[in-house]
Parts: C-alpha cells; structure tokens; sequence
C-alpha cells in the first residue's frame, strides 16, 4: 500500500503547512505595518504557492493509484478533497491573489490590509480541504 501511505504524507504534508500559515504565520503577518504586511506577503506567498500546489497535485494521483490498485472509494474522495484546493485557488482566491501581488509596498493601506484578511480567511478553505483529505486517507488506511 505504498501508494496510499505516500498519498497520506503529501495530504499531511499540505494540511499541515496550510494550517500553520492559518494559525501562526498570517496572525503574525497582521501585526506589522501595512507596509510590511504586503512585503512579506507576496514572497510568502510566491514560496507556499510551489510547495503547496505540488503536494496537491502529487497527494491526488497517489490517492488515484491507491484507489486503482485497492478498490477503496475513500481514496478517490481525499482524492477530490486534496485536489479541491486547485480549482478553489483558481476560481475562488485567484483575484485576491493577484490584487495583493499587484500592491507596490510602499502604497500599501488599509484596504491592502483587508484584502489580506480576506486572503486569510479563504486559506482557511485549502486547509479545511487538506485535513479532509488527511483525515480520509488515514480511515482508507484502516479500513
């Protein structure tokens, strides 16, 4: 069952970055100046968009493999869950994104700010789908 278990750290591997820019690097990002909230943004977010989007990618087809090798529909659902993220980034936070990407530094305001807010919260949907994810390949291990 290697398949599954590599599908399992990769879903993991996802949950857990999400959750840590949720819980801990975002809180700590909305306490600087607007100014450096957008600087320190945009390279965050540039580095977390590689390493995220290729462990969803990467989680998917080893769950797709796991499904094809065993049976077991739970991996095709953490299959959709972790893959979810991609067309939610696309459709749902693409704009946001690129508004935020779009700031110069030094015109950042409080509306920069918000649009942030905002980011973070539709982040907590990718980590949602992330822990889902997790959480169905561990009971597609045990079941």
């Amino acid at each position: 069952m290697l398949f599954g278990h590599l599908a399992l750290v990769c879903a993991a591997a996802f949950a857990g970055a999400a959750v840590y820019i949720n819980v801990a690097e975002q809180p700590a990002r909305l306490m600087l100046s607007d100014q450096a909230l957008v600087s320190e943004w945009q390279p965050a977010y540039k580095r977390g968009l590689v390493m995220q989007s290729s462990l969803a990618v990467i989680s998917f087809v080893l769950a797709v493999l796991a499904w094809w090798q065993t049976g077991l529909w739970q991996w095709l659902v953490g299959a959709a869950f972790i893959i979810a993220n991609w067309p939610f980034t696309l459709i749902v936070m693409l704009d946001t994104n690129k508004r935020i990407m779009e700031i110069e530094p030094d015109r950042a305001d409080a509306q920069t700010r918000q649009l942030i807010v905002k980011w973070g919260s539709l982040h907590a949907v990718r980590s949602c789908f992330g822990l889902l994810a997790t959480l169905i390949f561990v009971w597609a291990l045990n079941g």
